[in-house]
């Protein structure tokens, strides 16, 4: 098989709660996720040498064992085709360090495209299994549809689509540490929650007021603490229209959901000038039955 591409869609929280750290001092989280038409693109090569070679046109990314494109598809090989070669050329789009996962999205898009240029015949599930092992965001990325996540990351309830909406997306330029965030999130009795159960049944019953009046992320104040911009922008979406406006991850990125395309329009042109990376984009639309990934 020649080249091979693969998109690799970024992902917004579109609720994001925390409910208790495990003894290995990992979170329960309790999420409600979906994917974007934001997306990398991921190029495979076959490679007659049995390397494995990344390239990327950022120069914020490593191209080495330290990005997980790199890291899914050495797993892949060393499973299940160690003679196999691969070069893997990413194209960026989805902003670096900024919660939307696309490092994850990147990992899981080499997944599913080794699995096609190797023939090894994986359904979701069992890479999905294989992509825990990278990082917890990657089992969702896996599926890139809008879905309840629980446990470590692990187990996707795919919920169908969302009410036809847009998405303003800004990523404010300031560095976030993950690992602090979550260390200061140990007591998720102290954090905010979202209300997961009335954002799904907005999904569910496609009824976006429903759906946004349930949206929240346990996460943001710990973030908004350090980084008062956060606050800001999503003060300014409100203040321009949208319907809701929250952090996505651990941050930066704050996203605000709007009905129309012209009020995300006006949303996107409030923020130009403050915010240097704003884009408007929509939900990815897929539906499928669910599936648990354990």
């Amino acid at each position: 098989m020649s080249e091979i591409m693969e998109r690799a869609a970024a992902k917004i929280n579109l609720s994001l709660d925390a409910l208790y750290v495990h003894a290995d001092g990992l979170h329960e989280w309790e999420m409600v996720m979906t994917c974007v038409d934001l997306h990398d693109t991921i190029h495979l090569t076959p490679r007659a040498d049995g390397r494995i070679r990344v390239r990327t046109d950022s120069l914020f990314l490593p191209e080495d064992s330290r990005n997980l494109a790199y890291r899914a598809a050495v797993l892949l090989q060393q499973r299940y085709a160690p003679d196999a070669g691969v070069t893997i050329d990413i194209e960026k789009h989805i902003p670096v360090s900024a919660g939307m996962g696309g490092g994850s999205a990147d990992a899981a898009a080499v997944l599913r495209a080794l699995n096609r240029l190797w023939q090894l015949g994986l359904d979701r599930a069992a890479l999905a299994r294989l992509g825990l092992t990278l990082d917890s965001d990657v089992p969702f990325c896996v599926y890139s549809e809008t879905a309840l996540v629980t446990g470590r990351g692990e187990i996707i309830h795919p919920l169908g689509q969302t009410p036809d909406c847009w998405v303003v997306i800004a990523k404010p330029p300031v560095p976030v540490s993950t690992p602090q965030i979550l260390n200061e999130a140990a007591r998720p009795e102290r954090l905010p929650h979202p209300d997961t159960q009335r954002v799904i049944a907005g999904i569910q019953a496609q009824n976006l007021p429903l759906m946004a009046g349930g949206m929240g992320n346990a996460l943001e104040t710990i973030t908004e603490d350090k980084i008062p911009e956060i606050r800001r922008i999503r003060q300014k979406m409100r203040q321009f229209g949208a319907l809701t406006a929250q952090m996505t991850g651990t941050g930066p990125t704050v996203f605000g959901i709007a009905a129309t395309h012209s009020r995300a329009q006006r949303i996107y042109n409030g923020l130009r000038g403050f915010v240097p990376e704003v884009y408007v984009v929509r939900p990815l639309k897929r539906q499928t039955k669910e599936v648990t990934a354990e």
